[in-house]
């Protein structure tokens, strides 16, 4: 286990800040999103991009993995991909003499599903294991995939032709859902200033390594959480269920995200420690995906969102939580 120190933690926020600015390099005026994709990379989640066409959303993945120096992989998730189009086939082999393992493209450390909800659910479920397990199994034999490992899988709300809604279960597997949106009129300016010369993606140079990551992964599981922090948790959890416009709350495993995430974002603000804040500024990007509206709310026009905006309202906020 890496033996975290005040300095360990000033040098967390170092490398997560210096990533965010090289993808911010890149995609102009949505700093957040930037912080929370950066922020799912180190707690080890994937995120899901809900958004319509041109926002950036393959610009994004590619200069994730290009800050980082590590493998990128696009899946183009259409209605005929088969699950062995993702994971990757065993062939018989005919100079060997024997079956050889062939690697999908899952086999990448920054892998992105694009259009995910075009693909029938059984190659949408092709990922539920890389994703919660790290791992591909074929015909009983077992393939890990290399850390560090995430899916950021994209899908188009408005057009519902020839698409398959993601299921709860798969839903669930995705550490947030975040939302790009069109960039502000100067920050628009910009994009078309920039992007109108050639190469701003290939200028980007690693400013971390893989194995740089994977240690500061594991600095980010030492930060201290309180019993006042996971009681809030908790309780936050428990609002999102009893709620009169919530068909179905937050699940434990949702709690669970939320704790892995808000461990990374007191990390990356140089602290060994959670504050509620860590916890508020997160729970929408964490909870809305995995609560489902009453079709009464629906029918009104109450989101997930405000299900989580409300019971955040209503959740007491601990006042001593490094006890």
């Amino acid at each position: 286990m890496t033996r975290s120190t005040p300095k360990s933690f000033e040098a967390f926020a170092d490398h997560f800040a210096r990533i965010a600015e090289s993808v911010e390099y890149v995609i102009q005026g949505k700093p957040e999103v930037v912080r929370l994709c950066v922020l799912a990379l180190f707690a080890e989640g994937h995120v899901l991009i809900e958004d319509v066409p041109g926002v950036g959303k393959t610009m994004l993945a590619k200069a994730l993995a290009r800050s980082l120096g590590c493998s990128f992989r696009r899946i183009q998730f259409t209605p005929d991909l088969l699950p062995t189009d993702i994971t990757g086939v065993r062939v018989w082999a005919r100079q060997g003499g024997g079956v050889e393992f062939r690697p999908g493209p899952v086999f990448a450390q920054v892998v992105l599903g694009d259009e995910i909800n075009r693909a029938s659910p059984k190659t949408q479920a092709a990922l539920l294991e890389s994703m919660e397990e790290n791992q591909v199994t074929l015909d009983g034999h077992t393939y890990p995939l290399e850390r560090p490992f995430m899916v950021i899988a994209t899908q188009n709300p408005i057009e519902h032709e020839g698409t398959y809604p993601l299921p709860e279960a798969e839903l669930d597997r995705f550490l947030m859902r975040v939302r790009i949106g069109y960039p502000e009129p100067e920050a628009e300016i910009d994009i078309l200033s920039i992007h109108g010369l050639p190469g701003r993606l290939d200028e980007l140079e690693p400013v971390a390594t893989a194995a740089n990551v994977r240690k500061l992964i594991e600095l980010a599981r030492e930060v201290h959480v309180a019993d006042a922090i996971k009681a809030y948790i908790v309780d936050i959890l428990g609002q999102t269920r009893d709620h009169d416009h919530a068909y179905l709350g937050a699940s434990p495993r949702a709690g669970l995200m939320l704790l892995r995430a808000a461990r990374v974002a007191a990390a990356s603000d140089s602290r060994a420690y959670v504050v509620p804040d860590d916890v508020k500024d997160l729970a929408e990007a964490v909870l809305a995906h995995r609560i489902i509206p009453t079709p009464e709310a629906q029918l009104s026009g109450v989101g997930a969102e405000s299900v989580v905006t409300d019971a955040l309202s209503r959740t007491p906020v601990p006042k001593r939580a490094r006890v």
